[in-house]
């Protein structure tokens, strides 16, 4: 078997977010937010409909919002390129989606809570050990949590999940496995196929479950997203090689404003690899 990979946007909206997906979302949000736990118990998918194809796919995300049985609403992101801002656009949509709840005339009391699941393909905060990450409003001197705290915000950085196969022992780890390397696999992985939202999850996402149109779908958006990642990785490459550059050039000026008061302008050129216009310059600077 082969399969499409969940962290593409069109393949992710597919399996979680289309009106076959209820149980398999249930599942999932129970296992990513709520520790494996049967908290949620029924819910709604918002727009439950795959979106039309993209002209340029210039789309690198598409949400899945769903609203519990308790009024809660969910907005589940599944985003592979570290754009910038991305933590302030969370943040904002978040924001957004608990704000637009309310229609003209209607009070505060009609807020529900949201929650914002966003799984990474990237290193959202590298200084922490964890790959998942929970933020609520909280006092700063003792940490109490503020009353109305209706906004929480979930993360899922997959690049520090690092369990094998024969390491996945939770739910969670099962779900967040899958969404990680589902790509890879070429067949559903016995100690995950006896869970019957998963094992439903991996057929939807099979390729020969799949039209050939779907498919020439889904391969030009996972070799959009690989060129964006391509492009994304070369362009701060070329940024820390500048900087990297350019502190030789601060290096090299210091060294040759040392020997200004000692040697002539030829020499110091010759000493620092300056040319001998900016050594010029320098001495009259200081001068």
């Amino acid at each position: 078997m082969n399969f499409i990979n969940p962290k593409t946007d069109y393949a992710f909206k597919k399996i979680f977010g289309s009106a076959e997906s209820k149980d398999i979302l249930i599942s999932f949000l129970n296992a990513l937010i709520y520790d494996g736990n049967p908290t949620i118990e029924d819910l709604d998918i918002i727009n439950p409909n795959l979106p039309p194809k993209i002209e340029g796919l210039k789309d690198t995300y598409l949400d899945v919002k769903a609203k519990l049985n308790n009024g809660t609403l969910v907005i589940i992101e599944m985003q592979v390129l570290n754009v910038q801002s991305f933590g302030k656009r969370v943040l904002f949509n978040a924001a957004k989606t608990y704000a637009f709840q309310l229609q003209k005339g209607e009070g505060y009391r009609m807020l529900k809570p949201v929650i914002a699941l966003t799984l990474t393909d990237f290193e959202m905060f590298p200084h922490r050990h964890s790959f998942t990450s929970r933020f609520v409003y909280r006092e700063v001197s003792d940490g109490y949590v503020y009353p109305e705290n209706d906004i929480e915000l979930v993360f899922i950085e997959l690049p520090k999940f690092t369990k094998d196969i024969e390491q996945l022992e939770t739910i969670t780890d099962k779900w967040i496995y899958f969404i990680k390397s589902a790509r890879s696999l070429d067949q559903v992985p016995t100690n995950m196929d006896n869970i019957p939202e998963l094992h439903r999850a991996f057929e939807i996402a099979n390729q020969a479950n799949l039209s050939r149109d779907e498919l020439e779908d889904f391969e030009r958006r996972e070799m959009f997203i690989y060129d964006q990642q391509g492009a994304v990785a070369l362009g701060r490459e070329e940024g820390m090689q500048q900087g990297i550059q350019q502190g030789r050039e601060e290096e090299k000026r210091t060294i040759a404003e040392k020997l200004i008061p000692q040697m002539d302008d030829e020499a110091i050129a010759a000493t620092t690899g300056l040319n001998l216009e900016t050594v010029r310059e320098l001495r009259e600077e200081i001068q």
